[in-house]
């Protein structure tokens, strides 16, 4: 996992993830901790736009198979795969939270295997 790009997220997204974590398979949660306690916190009304945060929609880029992919990340209990709305707890939105368009970070997946994404769009 790259630790050297900054991270934004919103002090209400904040609050509420660190309750969920509890909630996380254990080596998910201690990564989505290690990514939410690096972030820098700001109000939502001064969140970069370009930011993913909960509810909103990302375009990113796996940079391994080349893919693109669109999700909107979601609360667990609003997850669904069909619609494309993916939870926080899964690895891939726990990857994404906090980046900006244009990063890149590595992430580690429950096979062993690291996943590289590039975000390329954020809308609400």
């Amino acid at each position: 996992m790259e630790n050297n790009i900054s991270l934004f997220i919103s002090h209400d997204d904040y609050e509420k993830l660190i309750h969920l974590l509890p909630m996380a398979d254990p080596d998910l949660a201690d990564l989505l901790e290690s990514e939410l306690n690096r972030a820098h916190l700001v109000p939502a009304s001064q969140l970069p736009k370009d930011t993913v945060a909960m509810n909103t929609t990302v375009s990113f880029l796996d940079l391994d198979s080349g893919l693109p992919s669109t999700m909107t990340l979601v609360y667990p209990h609003e997850s669904n795969l069909n619609e494309k709305k993916v939870s926080i707890l899964a690895p891939i939105g726990a990857a994404l939270i906090g980046l900006r368009v244009s990063q890149t970070i590595d992430w580690p997946l429950p096979s062993g295997r690291t996943k590289r994404l590039q975000i390329m769009s954020v809308s609400k």
